[in-house]
């Protein structure tokens, strides 16, 4: 890879990488030190390529895996931006995959129930990368579709990236969650993996979801990773399936 200019900050990447995963490795660790923030327009491509010293072809098929990635998002005549969760519709259904089996869309209300601090225990430990005991934060929430309540959320954050966050606080903000965490906090979610089984509703969640103890529910376990590929949300969420589905496209 060519040398970079004084100031352009130097790739830690192998170099048998091809040059354009390497310029998207830069752009990443650009965006990762808040160099460019959420909603905000980068360089042009032919800035950019000018800055790395490389083609604007390079420089444009790594703009085109971090769009398909959803990190950057194109806007004909106007430019990337990075991605944001203030665009609250198109965040919401990208990471919740709960519909409707009818496919009628539904914009689920957000019931925040309990926000309480606790240490980390090791299954959270492991799940975030954390030592066990160390301080967390536990968010206890319901999803109302339509008025009635569908799943039953657990949320766990390192108290360390969340400092301040209270129930008050989420009560008060008019956007998602993570909208939240991204203009609040700084903590942007880029991706998650999600683990899918069936458990049996406890008395606490039967009583949130108005049904019986012991009835069969879906669990969603979800990580939730920000930049740099580090773990920053366990999250659990039981779903009754009464009139509602986890709905997946894959290509």
């Amino acid at each position: 890879m060519p040398a970079m200019k004084p100031g352009a900050v130097s790739s830690p990447s192998p170099s048998f990488q091809p040059l354009y995963q390497q310029i998207k490795e830069l752009l990443t660790q650009s965006l990762q030190h808040g160099e460019w923030h959420p909603g905000e327009t980068i360089p042009s491509e032919i800035d950019l390529a000018a800055r790395f010293q490389v083609s604007q072809g390079t420089v444009r098929k790594a703009i085109d895996e971090l769009a398909a990635e959803n990190i950057l998002v194109r806007r004909q005549g106007k430019g990337t931006f990075v991605a944001t969760h203030t665009e609250e519709t198109a965040s919401i259904f990208r990471f919740l995959r709960i519909r409707r089996c009818d496919g009628r869309e539904e914009m689920p209300e957000s019931r925040l129930l309990e926000v309480r601090r606790g240490k980390a225990t090791a299954e959270v430990a492991r799940a975030l990368q954390m030592k066990p005991g160390e301080a967390v934060v536990v968010l206890i929430r319901v999803l109302d579709y339509s008025g009635e309540p569908i799943i039953y959320d657990e949320i766990t954050l390192p108290s360390v990236l969340f400092k301040g966050l209270t129930k008050a606080k989420i009560d008060d903000y008019l956007g998602s969650m993570y909208s939240l965490f991204e203009t609040q906090f700084g903590v942007r979610m880029i991706r998650a993996d999600e683990r899918l089984r069936a458990i049996a509703a406890d008395a606490e969640v039967a009583r949130e979801l108005r049904v019986a103890p012991g009835t069969p529910l879906l669990s969603v376990e979800r990580i939730a990773f920000t930049y740099g590929d580090r773990p920053v949300e366990l999250r659990r969420g039981l779903c009754t399936t009464r009139q509602h589905c986890y709905v997946n496209q894959l290509s």
